[in-house]
């Protein structure tokens, strides 16, 4: 794997490591944030701290970069051939000290997608969706690892079995898990869905929320909506509510949240039709973060700050105006809310959130995949074992 380095132009200066015998490779002290190349084979490493700019590079394999570990020393990746989901990996932040984290004895083809580092030091295992296929048949169930960065591969346990779970994400403190499982019913099956013109005796495939404790011993139902699909779950940063997004039929998304409690009552937020590409809350908790197009009037897809209220849609307010970042997908905050990152046009910008401005990261090397931060655990490079 080659490692380049170089500075960002603008930003300070970077400090050098000069371990004996070794190249100066400048250090990482963070925040960090990290993005595929377009070609995925390839990440960037931005450290908005130093200024350094890392290249890690895959020779031409087709990698995903997926998150950091609960102290922000290792990245969390997928290595694969084609489109069949690929196997799991963790390295150092120089690409050094690759472990394959996943091995799986079972008959069927397989391959690890959506993996998630818990964020609890104490615990830090790793859940994932893991895709079997067999006979034709393809499955995805929610399984964990072992996280800890000293242990080898390892065969997967499993939080659940049904056949058609994705999206883990875990809460702030690493307690829980929410996930969306996927069910299918009969359209016109009940009162409350009614099949459009021709379909009726259709197949149709729907999306509720689950949570499951990090343990594994306490599994419960967390939306239960008669019709409709439910997407995107994020966690508030309190870890008290989930917000997701909710979808009565194709284009027709709007924003929701719930307590994480079992029987919750789901809050609507937004009521108006647009097409919600990404949501994240806010670093404070107090709002929403949107990415979504046909809002408000608004064809093309922008950033929205909403409020945790019914109807938020006529308080919404733009998070960027300049006309010159157009676009947006996948907002991503840092740990310490200094710094939003985002998707403009297949480029990746960086917004100050404090003093305000923007600046481009990357510009012509696009991408389209959401960048991470690394976590509040960071204490630069130099800090790593």
């Amino acid at each position: 794997m080659l490692v380049t380095a170089l500075l960002l132009a603008g930003l300070p200066e970077a400090l050098l490591n000069a371990a004996p015998g070794a190249p100066a490779l400048p250090l990482l002290s963070g925040p960090v944030v990290a993005v595929d190349t377009a070609a995925q084979d390839q990440f960037r490493l931005y450290d908005v701290g130093s200024g350094v700019v890392r290249t890690l590079d895959f020779d031409g394999r087709w990698v995903r970069l997926w998150g950091f570990s609960p102290d922000g020393c290792r990245i969390l990746y997928t290595q694969q051939e084609g489109l069949v989901p690929g196997a799991l990996y963790s390295a150092r932040l120089d690409g050094s000290d690759r472990r394959s984290l996943v091995r799986y004895s079972g008959s069927e083809t397989w391959g690890v997608w959506e993996p998630a580092w818990s964020p609890s030091a104490a615990d830090p295992r790793i859940a994932f969706t893991l895709v079997r296929s067999a006979g034709g048949e393809t499955s995805h169930h929610i399984a964990f690892i072992d996280g800890q960065s000293g242990a080898g591969s390892s065969e997967p346990a499993f939080y659940s079995v049904s056949g058609d779970e994705h999206t883990a994400r875990w809460s702030p403190d690493g307690r829980w898990l929410v996930y969306a499982a996927y069910e299918t019913r009969t359209a016109g099956a009940d009162v409350f869905s009614t099949a459009a013109p021709g379909q009726s005796g259709a197949q149709l495939r729907e999306a509720d929320l689950w949570i499951v404790s990090a343990d594994g011993t306490t599994k419960y139902r967390l939306t239960d909506f008669p019709t409709g699909s439910v997407t995107m779950p994020r966690w508030s940063p309190d870890g008290d509510l989930i917000s997701f997004v909710y979808s009565a039929q194709p284009g027709f998304d709007t924003v929701w949240m719930i307590g994480m409690e079992p029987g919750s009552a789901p809050t609507q937020i937004t009521y108006g039709a647009s097409v919600i590409l990404d949501l994240t809350w806010q670093p404070d908790g107090a709002a929403l973060t949107i990415s979504t197009r046909e809002f408000n009037g608004m064809r093309e897809n922008r950033l929205w700050r909403i409020g945790l209220v019914g109807g938020a849609d006529a308080s919404a307010e733009q998070i960027i105006t300049d006309a010159a970042l157009r676009y947006h997908d996948y907002p991503r905050y840092s740990a310490d809310g200094g710094w939003l990152a985002l998707r403009a046009e297949y480029g990746l910008a960086l917004v100050d959130t404090r003093a305000g401005g923007w600046q481009w990261l990357e510009r012509d090397a696009l991408g389209n995949t959401p960048p991470v931060w690394t976590p509040a655990g960071f204490q630069g490079e130099a800090a790593c074992a």
